[in-house]
């Protein structure tokens, strides 16, 4: 059930984000609340939602808070993950990874932690070398770019 009503909401918030004329509607002001409330109950229906999804999709929309979609979004995967026993890592590497390196690191950092490890891989090659790890919200920097930097602080400081 938390996982269909993560899908759910990142949908809605996905559809917000690409439908500016929609979002304008359902938050202006001087738009009538029946009006409102229609065009979300056919989204609800279009979207084939649930029927507590539409109710709290409802409930926003009455306190005027439709507007706080991405952050109320974000703050339920951390609340999900964290129920499940999941800890999102994102890891930046100078080059890019094969896929057995990616299970390496991940196998690694569920060994550490404990916890179930969803990796995300993205490429920068302005790093020059090493990998950068976003890990819960813990940054680990065993990059080139930044061992130079360092390094180039250290001489300057004499």
């Amino acid at each position: 059930m938390v996982e269909a009503y993560g899908q759910e909401l990142a949908g809605v918030k996905s559809l917000f984000a690409s439908e500016d004329f929609l979002r304008l509607i359902l938050e202006s002001p001087s738009f009538p609340m029946e009006k409102k409330s229609a065009v979300l109950t056919e989204l609800g229906d279009s979207m084939s939602l649930s029927d507590g999804m539409k109710r709290f999709l409802g409930l926003l929309l009455a306190k005027g808070r439709l507007k706080y979609l991405p952050q109320i979004e974000a703050q339920y995967k951390g609340f999900a993950d964290e129920l499940s026993g999941v800890l999102r890592a994102h890891i930046v590497s100078a080059s890019k990874l094969n896929q057995t390196q990616k299970k390496a690191i991940g196998a690694g950092l569920e060994e550490k932690t404990g916890k179930k490890i969803e990796l995300t891989v993205s490429v920068d090659a302005s790093l020059i070398g090493g990998l950068q790890a976003n890990v819960g919200g813990k940054i680990f920097d065993g990059s080139i770019r930044t061992q130079l930097k360092r390094i180039e602080d250290t001489l300057k400081k004499g």
